[in-house]
Parts: structure tokens; C-alpha cells; sequence
């Protein structure tokens, strides 16, 4: 069970390695618009780090609605019981 700050730590790990950057600076209200290069692609492979580092699965409903970094978090924190 991972508290919202445990997420946003381990989410940024995943964001670093995904971006090849360190200056991502993860809030509730970050979308795709908001970081250049976040595209489909970046999309697939935030999702796809996110559930191996868990151990959790997202279904299709749920990635539909994830909206910002705070969905995600959020969706986190409910898939590992935080």
C-alpha cells in the first residue's frame, strides 16, 4: 500500500526514464499538452513502466479516463489499495 507520495516519487523514477530527462516536474494537474515529446507513444510506455512497477493492470475504461498525473496517481493509489 503506497501513500500519494510514495506514487508521485516512484511516478517521477518512471517519467525520468521514460522522457530521458529530469526536469518533469509531476503535479495533479500535469496533462500530455503541458510536456513536449508526451505523445501516444510516451503514453503507452508511462502505462506499461507504471503497471510493471506495481505489479498492477490498467483496462481500457480506466486508461480512458485518465485525464492528468493526478488520475494516475489516483488510479495508483486505488489499484495497490493506498
Amino acid at each position: 500500500m503506497a501513500t500519494e507520495t510514495e506514487i508521485y516519487a516512484a511516478l517521477k523514477e518512471v517519467f525520468d526514464d521514460v522522457f530521458m530527462r529530469d526536469d518533469i516536474e509531476l503535479t495533479p494537474t500535469l496533462t500530455a499538452k503541458q510536456v513536449q515529446g508526451w505523445d501516444s507513444f510516451k503514453q503507452i510506455e508511462i502505462i506499461m513502466a507504471s503497471e510493471e512497477k506495481w505489479k498492477i493492470k490498467f483496462n481500457t475504461r480506466e486508461l480512458d479516463a485518465l485525464l492528468s498525473v493526478g488520475d494516475l496517481v489516483a488510479m495508483i493509489a486505488k489499484k495497490t489499495g493506498g
